[in-house]
């Protein structure tokens, strides 16, 4: 993987927080994403949610899969602990690693190929396990390593650059997690800092599975056919010397917009995303109420964002199985291998 450093001098005016940090001090290697990329967004909102949040950021553990989505963990928290895994089995190794240390702050990133497909039930079983994590996925509806074809995630009848319609129901991200039993819920869109932040700051804080769904665009597959400025075209008709693939730049989508109101989006190739915000006076204490509300809106055509709902009394994974308080990776060999008696004893209570 090619990355290259940020430079580590900080101009001595930059604000620090109670830990003398500054946000620079948050950030990681400089990103080669495409120019535009809502992936980029997102990865400014953790900075500034990790910034605001005070989080030490030797005490975050971050681990991704394999992806876009999943190369940007690369690009903050540079001085975080980080596991990148195979394709969809991040939240298999992010359990196990919850499991043998507690103490950390786990923050899962994953895309909608990742997660959606291969990854469903390692997401799913994580989801409904209750692990302490923080698990965003950046959903841009196409398998953006590999040329732009359908995700799980992509809706039905959408077009791809190359006029293919999807035929596919699209997988709901934020219903599943909703069902599987996740006690923080909520989608935002990457280019909507100002709702965006404040979400990820709640679900590191919160205890228990905290799960957030964020509509982030690709800017590289938006040329379409008949165009003859579109790579495909160019193409067809020069004489190739060599083979290049150049993304142009372009300027990140930014919105912003009042609770209860709706929004339309457009994006780099044209299509619109309609937006709507939660009002002020929706309950999210209310599984039920939650799986409701998206469906009355997604028949509407429009994506909800903010938090959908959170259960402010949830456990997490090592409540439900009983664990010590101290991390396991921090116990004796003589408390981790109680004896044969102890096993004796556990194996006649099973009979």
């Amino acid at each position: 993987m090619t990355y290259i450093l940020k430079p580590q001098l900080h101009h001595p005016s930059l604000p620090t927080n109670s830990l003398g940090y500054t946000r620079r001090d948050y950030e990681g290697s400089v990103s080669t994403l495409c120019a535009g990329c809502g992936h980029d967004s997102i990865s400014s909102a953790i900075i500034q949610a990790c910034f605001e949040l005070e989080l030490p950021p030797h005490r975050v553990a971050k681990l991704s899969g394999i992806g876009c989505s999943s190369k940007t963990p690369d690009y903050f928290l540079g001085a975080s602990h980080g596991f990148n895994t195979v394709h969809g089995r991040m939240p298999s190794v992010l359990t196990g690693a919850n499991l043998a240390n507690r103490e950390l702050i786990y923050l899962g990133v994953s895309g909608d190929g990742d997660s959606a497909s291969i990854g469903l039930g390692q997401f799913a079983h994580a989801i409904r396990r209750g692990v302490n994590m923080l698990y965003i996925v950046e959903n841009n509806g196409v398998y953006g390593l590999t040329k732009g074809q359908f995700s799980a995630t992509s809706d039905k009848g959408s077009k791809s650059k190359r006029g293919v319609v999807n035929h596919d129901a699209g997988i709901d991200m934020v219903s599943l997690a909703l069902q599987m039993g996740a006690t923080f819920v909520g989608r935002s869109f990457s280019g909507d800092k100002a709702q965006l932040v404040p979400l990820i700051k709640a679900g590191l804080a919160h205890k228990g599975a905290a799960f957030i769904d964020c509509i982030s665009p690709c800017v590289q597959f938006n040329n379409h056919p008949g165009s003859t400025k579109s790579f495909d075209y160019v193409r067809e008709h020069n004489e190739v010397v060599n083979r290049l693939d150049v993304i142009t730049p372009r300027d990140p989508i930014h919105v912003d917009y009042k609770p209860g109101e709706t929004v339309r989006v457009q994006q780099h190739d044209g299509s619109v995303l309609s937006l709507h915000k939660l009002n002020e006076l929706y309950n999210p204490n209310s599984r039920a109420q939650a799986l409701g509300y998206l469906q009355a809106r997604q028949a509407r055509g429009q994506i909800v964002t903010g938090l959908l709902f959170v259960d402010p009394e949830a456990g997490d994974l090592h409540d439900a199985v009983g664990t010590v308080d101290t991390p396991l990776n921090q116990l004796s060999e003589a408390e981790l291998v109680p004896g044969q008696a102890a096993l004796d004893r556990i194996n006649a209570s099973l009979r």
